[in-house]
């Protein structure tokens, strides 16, 4: 294949510019904010966890606070009837009022022991709120650092696609009078060649493998003509010629 040399340098703006893309897309997947909002999110996911854990513990204690309460109200209840009753005078057999005062007896055991149950689940419940309105905190403390990672992510993203736009449209201009072929050639290679298709030889060396031309090449570099497309011996990218080239 032949190509103007001017062409084949111009190759070299257009890897350049490859590269900067490429490097732009790295940038992208590799922003530090992906990794902290990984984090982040994986945290916010467990306190939330934690939370409804509480906040079913706090709903489950309130409504066993609130029978509790109301076994107590009804032994109360059923209490007051009882004095009421033995205050009155109306239950005159000594049987009647002894069972009456037995079991006024054994209605305040029960109250006591209620009210006791009333105490512990009071306590189980208060801990259970005090869990709640730390991890609340904790939950909101880690959504607004998701939502700080996430507006810096946000901004990284755009100055990327800002910087992605504007070389690709310095690209899109410059391709534009490469030859066809040449840039199909420069494509192909770049594909296969993990993203480098063509490299300046510099001082007898190929910037694409990084290696020396050894004296034959050279001598096969020097004999080509001007406007011959050569390829590296070594890694087979587009190798263009330049004042530099130590030739």
């Amino acid at each position: 294949m032949n190509a103007a040399p001017a062409d084949q340098i111009r190759l070299l703006d257009v890897q350049a510019l490859d590269v900067r893309l490429t490097q732009l897309a790295h940038r992208g997947n590799n922003l530090p904010e992906l990794a902290e909002l990984q984090t982040l999110e994986a945290d916010l996911i467990q306190q939330r966890d934690l939370l409804v854990a509480a906040q079913t513990e706090e709903s489950d204690t309130s409504r066993e606070q609130t029978k509790a309460e109301q076994d107590v109200d009804q032994v109360r209840q059923r209490a007051a009837r009882d004095q009421k009753r033995l205050d009155s005078g109306a239950v005159t057999s000594p049987k009647d009022l002894e069972n009456l005062q037995r079991e006024l007896t054994s209605l305040a055991k029960r109250q006591a022991d209620l009210e006791d149950v009333v105490l512990e689940v009071m306590e189980r419940r208060e801990a259970a709120q005090e869990r709640v309105t730390e991890l609340t905190a904790r939950a909101e403390a880690i959504q607004a650092k998701v939502d700080d990672a996430t507006t810096r992510r946000d901004a990284a993203y755009a100055e990327i696609d800002a910087e992605r736009a504007t070389v690709s449209k310095e690209r899109e201009l410059t391709v534009a009078d490469i030859p066809a072929d040449l840039l199909k050639l420069y494509d192909k290679i770049r594909a296969k060649e993990g993203g480098v298709g063509a490299a300046r030889l510099y001082q007898r060396r190929c910037e694409g493998c990084r290696l020396e031309l050894n004296i034959t090449e050279v001598n096969d570099v020097r004999a080509a003509a001007a406007d011959a497309v050569l390829r590296c011996e070594n890694c087979s990218r587009i190798l263009v010629r330049t004042p530099d080239s130590g030739l």
